[in-house]
């Protein structure tokens, strides 16, 4: 079948897209901003790239009229705008818009398990997609799950920092609530699996794992599978507010996912038993399992997505890469630092690896100061670390930076920063001619701006230059 998928550099997206491959069907990937495709995507026959954002109509052209099934996975937890639902509400009614214009027989959207009277905007938000998505002209089948155990996913890296940093809790009572977890490698099986069923027109699934777990259980088979002894305490005293600022700064998370994640927590996730599991020949693994292969996958160094390179939350950059990519040079400040080099494969290898466990191989420890600072002022700091510690894509998240460019063989990186900065600034490392070519650039906004600028330069001449020479070192 040809297929499209929506949301094909998310976290869901991305995986489902080799499922959809290795069954023989063509795929069209839409992405908001073509540098962001996977390159392996180029090698691919059985793919084809396009660029559409379902909030601006006139990209909506480029989809083609000959498809057969449709995958709607655009959705996010990062934002928390108060116009959040509006813009989930205006994508989905522009999505079938256009689709109502070509042949396509099915939609398949994966939405969450709304069963409760009360529910988190975020589950709201989903419901209403579901009544958007129904149409006459198309079958709608919608999969609605709850907590996703995987590699890389935003509550298994939540849970993994709160376990592997945390022998003692003392925790929000919303851990006493009730789930379902599944494991990611089930909801792909759902997923590619419901393409082209007609068992599945027009009907709505509950698709959960086997066991009913409350988060602090789920908290303490964590660190059963990793060998850990954990001790949870629950209070009935931390506000949502305070819970939000408790995830922010213990785990990984920004504080706008904080915030939904603590919203949506308070909500019960139970799901309604049906013939899905049977339609489609999925026994679904326990939670227990699905952590246990989820690192596999981590000691393998094989993720292949990551909440923490979704762009939804960062900001100036959701929209296209591309405009970045062109470092400016009027009204900028620059540290530029040039070296030869002995071995430009080492050396390639070494700037590939940078950030995250490896470090910044000078100073490490004065860019985790400049971390700790930015997560006080409400920024990412650097606990994001990196999806790969040897592999690097356009749009990747690095500690407090983005990857805007990323070419092996041009023998170029390119960073954006994402900490909060009065102005805004890019590294970028090239080797040309024999040399590597190391340039800070930032561009101030107003005098804080410049007055930030010149408080850091001092750390900047040794950073930098300490920075260099272990690039070039052999």
């Amino acid at each position: 079948m040809k297929i499209l998928v929506t949301g094909a550099t998310g976290y869901i997206g991305k995986r489902l897209i080799p499922f959809l491959i290795n069954e023989g069907h063509h795929v069209i990937c839409c992405v908001r901003d073509v540098l962001r495709a996977d390159k392996t995507y180029l090698e691919e026959d059985l793919i084809d790239i396009i660029e559409v954002d379902f909030l601006k109509p006139e990209t909506l052209k480029n989809i083609p009229e000959d498809i057969d099934v449709g995958y709607y996975l655009i959705h996010s937890m990062s934002n928390s705008s108060k116009d959040f639902e509006s813009l989930e509400e205006r994508c989905a009614i522009n999505f079938k818009s256009q689709l109502e214009k070509t042949k396509v027989k099915q939609v398949i959207y994966l939405s969450g398990i709304t069963n409760e009277k009360e529910l988190s905007k975020h589950l709201r938000s989903r419901k209403n997609v579901e009544d958007i998505l129904s149409s006459k002209n198309y079958a709608l089948t919608i999969l609605k799950a709850g907590i996703i155990v995987g590699s890389g996913s935003s509550s298994f890296e939540i849970i993994r920092d709160l376990v592997e940093k945390l022998p003692f809790m003392i925790a929000p009572k919303w851990l006493n609530t009730k789930t379902q977890p599944l494991a990611v490698r089930d909801v792909l099986s759902f997923l590619s699996g419901a393409a082209g069923n007609h068992a599945l027109y027009d009907k709505s699934y509950d698709v959960f794992g086997p066991e009913i777990l409350t988060y602090k259980q789920m908290l303490l088979q964590f660190a059963e599978v990793r060998g850990l002894k954990r001790y949870i305490l629950t209070v009935p005293v931390m506000t949502p507010k305070l819970s939000s600022y408790w995830l922010y700064f213990v785990t990984s998370t920004s504080y706008k996912l904080a915030t939904s994640l603590v919203d949506s927590m308070g909500v019960q996730i139970i799901g309604k038993p049906s013939n899905i599991n049977e339609l489609l020949n999925v026994n679904p693994l326990s939670y227990k399992q699905a952590v246990a292969l989820a690192f596999e996958k981590i000691e393998q160094n094989s993720i292949i997505s990551s909440w923490k390179d979704s762009m939804v939350s960062s900001g100036r950059l959701r929209s296209h890469l591309h405009k970045y990519i062109n470092v400016p040079t009027f009204g900028c400040f620059k540290d530029y630092k040039e070296r030869p080099v002995k071995d430009s494969k080492k050396t390639l290898d070494k700037i590939w690896r940078i950030g995250g466990k490896t470090g910044w191989y000078y100073g490490t420890f004065l860019w985790k100061i400049r971390g700790y600072i930015d997560k006080l002022f409400g920024g990412i700091g650097l606990r994001r670390g990196r999806t790969s510690p040897t592999h690097l894509d356009v749009g990747d998240a690095l500690d407090f930076w983005r990857v805007i460019f990323a070419d092996k063989e041009q023998q170029k990186l390119l960073l954006y920063a994402e900490m909060r900065l009065p102005g805004e600034a890019w590294l970028e490392f090239k080797i040309e001619d024999g040399l590597l070519k190391q340039t800070a650039t930032f561009r101030p906004r107003g005098l804080w701006g410049r007055l930030y600028w010149y408080s850091v330069l001092p750390f900047h001449g040794f950073i930098f230059t300490g920075m260099i020479n272990k690039l070039v070192a052999v």
